[in-house]
Protein backbone atom coordinates (compact mmCIF):
# COMPACT_ATOMS: atom_id res chain seq x y z
CA UNK A 1 0.00 0.00 0.00
CA UNK A 2 1.52 3.30 -1.12
CA UNK A 3 -0.32 5.59 1.27
CA UNK A 4 -1.51 7.62 -1.71
CA UNK A 5 -5.27 7.88 -1.79
CA UNK A 6 -7.00 7.51 -5.12
CA UNK A 7 -9.90 9.77 -6.06
CA UNK A 8 -12.31 6.84 -5.72
CA UNK A 9 -11.29 6.44 -2.06
CA UNK A 10 -13.30 9.54 -1.14
CA UNK A 11 -16.99 9.74 -1.83
CA UNK A 12 -17.37 13.18 -0.34
CA UNK A 13 -16.46 16.54 -1.78
CA UNK A 14 -13.23 18.21 -0.72
CA UNK A 15 -13.46 21.73 0.68
CA UNK A 16 -11.08 24.58 0.04
CA UNK A 17 -10.65 24.82 3.82
CA UNK A 18 -9.43 21.23 3.97
CA UNK A 19 -6.95 21.83 1.15
CA UNK A 20 -5.80 25.07 2.81
CA UNK A 21 -5.16 23.26 6.09
CA UNK A 22 -3.37 20.35 4.40
CA UNK A 23 -1.13 22.76 2.47
CA UNK A 24 -0.36 24.78 5.62
CA UNK A 25 0.49 21.59 7.52
CA UNK A 26 2.60 20.31 4.63
CA UNK A 27 4.63 23.54 4.52
CA UNK A 28 5.01 23.74 8.29
CA UNK A 29 6.20 20.13 8.60
CA UNK A 30 8.99 20.88 6.11
CA UNK A 31 9.80 24.38 7.42
CA UNK A 32 8.80 25.80 4.04
CA UNK A 33 6.77 28.74 5.35
CA UNK A 34 9.86 30.90 4.98
CA UNK A 35 9.83 30.21 1.21
CA UNK A 36 6.09 30.74 0.75
CA UNK A 37 5.99 34.45 0.03
CA UNK A 38 3.21 35.66 -2.27
CA UNK A 39 5.75 36.28 -5.05
CA UNK A 40 7.33 32.83 -4.79
CA UNK A 41 3.96 31.10 -4.70
CA UNK A 42 2.72 33.09 -7.69
CA UNK A 43 5.81 32.18 -9.71
CA UNK A 44 5.40 28.52 -8.76
CA UNK A 45 1.73 28.73 -9.79
CA UNK A 46 2.67 30.20 -13.17
CA UNK A 47 5.17 27.40 -13.68
CA UNK A 48 2.49 24.81 -12.95
CA UNK A 49 0.07 26.50 -15.37
CA UNK A 50 2.84 26.16 -17.97
CA UNK A 51 3.11 22.43 -17.25
CA UNK A 52 -0.67 22.13 -17.55
CA UNK A 53 -0.57 23.98 -20.87
CA UNK A 54 2.06 21.59 -22.23
CA UNK A 55 -0.41 18.72 -21.92
CA UNK A 56 -2.77 20.41 -24.38
CA UNK A 57 -0.14 22.17 -26.51
CA UNK A 58 -0.21 19.95 -29.61
CA UNK A 59 -3.58 18.26 -29.23
CA UNK A 60 -5.75 20.85 -31.01
CA UNK A 61 -9.31 21.07 -29.76
CA UNK A 62 -10.10 18.38 -27.22
CA UNK A 63 -13.64 17.03 -26.68
CA UNK A 64 -15.26 17.22 -23.27
CA UNK A 65 -14.65 14.14 -21.19
CA UNK A 66 -11.40 13.35 -23.01
CA UNK A 67 -12.86 10.10 -24.35
CA UNK A 68 -9.91 9.42 -26.67
CA UNK A 69 -7.23 10.02 -24.02
CA UNK A 70 -5.29 7.17 -22.42
CA UNK A 71 -5.77 6.63 -18.70
CA UNK A 72 -2.20 7.68 -17.91
CA UNK A 73 -2.77 10.96 -19.78
CA UNK A 74 -5.86 11.64 -17.66
CA UNK A 75 -3.92 10.84 -14.48
CA UNK A 76 -1.15 13.23 -15.54
CA UNK A 77 -3.74 15.91 -16.29
CA UNK A 78 -5.25 15.43 -12.82
CA UNK A 79 -1.84 15.83 -11.23
CA UNK A 80 -1.10 19.08 -13.07
CA UNK A 81 -4.60 20.47 -12.38
CA UNK A 82 -4.02 19.61 -8.72
CA UNK A 83 -0.67 21.41 -8.66
CA UNK A 84 -2.35 24.55 -10.00
CA UNK A 85 -5.20 24.30 -7.48
CA UNK A 86 -2.91 23.65 -4.53
CA UNK A 87 -0.63 26.60 -5.30
CA UNK A 88 -3.68 28.83 -5.81
CA UNK A 89 -5.15 27.74 -2.46
CA UNK A 90 -1.81 28.29 -0.73
CA UNK A 91 -1.33 31.71 -2.35
CA UNK A 92 -4.80 32.84 -1.30
CA UNK A 93 -4.14 31.64 2.25
CA UNK A 94 -0.81 33.47 2.51
CA UNK A 95 -2.45 36.63 1.10
CA UNK A 96 -5.36 36.38 3.53
CA UNK A 97 -7.98 36.00 0.80
CA UNK A 98 -10.94 33.70 1.41
CA UNK A 99 -10.81 32.02 -1.99
CA UNK A 100 -14.24 30.43 -1.73
CA UNK A 101 -15.95 33.73 -0.88
CA UNK A 102 -13.94 35.59 -3.53
CA UNK A 103 -14.91 33.01 -6.17
CA UNK A 104 -18.61 33.22 -5.25
CA UNK A 105 -18.44 37.01 -5.41
CA UNK A 106 -16.81 36.79 -8.84
CA UNK A 107 -19.56 34.47 -10.11
CA UNK A 108 -22.12 37.04 -8.93
CA UNK A 109 -20.25 39.88 -10.65
CA UNK A 110 -20.05 37.84 -13.86
CA UNK A 111 -23.81 37.20 -13.68
CA UNK A 112 -24.34 40.97 -13.67
CA UNK A 113 -21.80 41.55 -16.43
CA UNK A 114 -23.17 38.71 -18.59
CA UNK A 115 -26.93 38.47 -17.91
CA UNK A 116 -28.59 35.16 -18.81
CA UNK A 117 -31.32 37.07 -20.64
CA UNK A 118 -28.85 38.20 -23.32
CA UNK A 119 -27.41 36.17 -26.18
CA UNK A 120 -23.70 35.74 -26.74
CA UNK A 121 -21.47 34.88 -29.65
CA UNK A 122 -17.77 34.38 -30.21
CA UNK A 123 -15.79 36.35 -32.72
CA UNK A 124 -12.74 35.40 -34.72
CA UNK A 125 -10.46 36.34 -31.85
CA UNK A 126 -12.28 33.90 -29.55
CA UNK A 127 -13.71 36.68 -27.39
CA UNK A 128 -17.27 36.27 -26.14
CA UNK A 129 -19.43 39.23 -27.10
CA UNK A 130 -22.95 40.15 -26.07
CA UNK A 131 -25.30 40.48 -29.04
CA UNK A 132 -27.29 43.70 -29.28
Amino acid sequence: MSGIQEADDHHQSVSLDLLKQKMADFAKERDWDRFHSPRNLLLALVGEVGELSEIFQWKGEVPRGLADWKEDEKVHLGEELSDVLLYLVRLSDICGVDLGKAALRKVELNAIKYPASKQYTTHGDGAVKMCD
